[in-house]
């Protein structure tokens, strides 16, 4: 099945199959180490620039604001969601997120 995902609206928004689905409005929690030293960092996002499809995992690069030590820098890979049944299911952003490697860059790396 394919699955059609995109940024609108000047990076402002994620759509999928046609449908905005995300939106930069939302402040996202991180785990340490993950964007800046804040545990865990309440991350403002300011515009999307880049999404995709991994397996079932929808992952978007973004920009995004450090609400409590200010940190502004760009995220590659966060989960925003994911699919289910042909369906969009979107993680909540108060929730602890991470970032998802590429499957490319796991199957390079030597155990």
């Amino acid at each position: 099945m394919t699955i059609a995902v995109r940024t609108l609206d000047d990076g402002a928004w994620i759509s999928v199959n046609d449908s905005r689905q995300v939106s930069v409005s939302d402040v996202w929690t991180l785990s340490r180490g993950v964007f800046c030293d804040c545990e865990p960092a309440y991350v403002l996002l300011e515009g999307f620039f880049d999404v995709d499809v991994d397996g079932s995992v929808v992952a978007a690069s973004t920009v995004g604001q450090c609400l409590e030590c200010g940190t502004r820098d760009s995220i590659d890979r966060l989960p925003v969601g994911r699919m289910i049944d042909g369906k969009f299911s979107p993680y909540d952003p108060a929730g602890v997120q991470w970032l998802r490697e590429p499957d490319a860059e796991r199957d390079g790396e030597s155990s």
